[in-house]
């Protein structure tokens, strides 16, 4: 009778105590762990903004003025005069070809015949017929060049899409063969989208220029919460995504234009150049 008992006892306690576990085991399996912020778009843009407080480098400038002028980034007002203040104290070489690219800020620009002459002798000769073809026309082998600076991908890749937003913006007329523009908007998109989570300069220049183009859809979503995450803590972004810390204007102009875009989406905005 006594070992009746004692069984019984014990038969009771392990039933309590695997009811206790059957309680207690679903609270710590199903616990949800506390979830990392979400990421901030707005927050981002503006430290990226902070970045560029007082920059006196040109070709930002440029860039600054058409994030003011497109989405109306206050910041940015002076870029233009700021522009020409630095302008005014460069050498006669770098001030040939800052008198040049400033149409991109002033679409009246006044540009003398000696400047368009240097700066049509270097490798930017493709780049400045599309930001002038208004004025000074297309060579008839200006197709072929397209062709042949697309084909060789990265950067010449990147400077093919934005001379033909200029060209577009600009009215200009230009016979290129068929279903070339859609290859130059897959083929940089796919510069991005192979590794949406690496960022880099390259890739920050195509997903920008693609939103300029109106073609941002084509920047696969997980690149932009990419940028977002890589942001450096003064606001700007690296140029390689080698960890090696090489923080750069141009990237940082390129994630900003990015993400404004992003921040800002609208069927159409103002052009580029101003009062195309």
């Amino acid at each position: 009778m006594k070992h009746w008992k004692l069984g019984a006892l014990l038969a009771a306690f392990c039933i309590t105590v695997v009811c206790s576990l059957l309680f207690v085991v679903p609270l710590l399996t199903y616990h949800e762990p506390d979830l990392p912020a979400e990421l901030d778009l707005s927050s981002a843009i503006g430290n990226a903004i902070d970045f560029f407080e007082g920059s006196l480098e040109p070709d930002a400038l440029l860039w600054l003025d058409v994030m003011h002028r497109r989405f109306g980034i206050t910041e940015f007002a002076d870029s233009l005069q700021r522009y020409d203040e630095v302008l005014a104290t460069r050498g006669s070489e770098q001030a040939s070809r800052m008198r040049v690219f400033r149409r991109i800020a002033d679409y009246n620009n006044l540009v003398r015949a000696e400047d368009l002459s240097a700066i049509l002798k270097t490798f930017e000769y493709y780049f400045v017929y599309a930001l002038y073809c208004d004025r000074l026309g297309l060579p008839i082998d200006y197709p072929e060049l397209l062709e042949k600076e697309a084909s060789r991908g990265d950067y010449y890749l990147t400077h093919v899409l934005l001379s033909l937003v200029w060209i577009q913006e600009n009215g200009c007329e230009l016979a290129l063969p068929d279903g070339f523009i859609d290859e130059v908007y897959q083929a940089n998109a796919a510069i991005i989208n192979n590794e949406p989570m690496i960022v880099n300069d390259l890739k920050l220049e195509a997903a920008a220029f693609l939103y300029l183009a109106g073609q941002g859809a084509l920047v696969d979503d997980s690149f932009i919460e990419s940028v977002i995450s890589s942001q450096n803590d003064d606001g700007s972004w690296d140029f390689s995504s080698d960890g090696q810390g090489d923080s750069a204007w141009h990237t940082t102009i390129l994630g900003l234009l990015l993400l404004l875009h992003v921040e800002y989406p609208a069927d159409s905005y103002p052009p580029m150049l101003d009062s195309a």
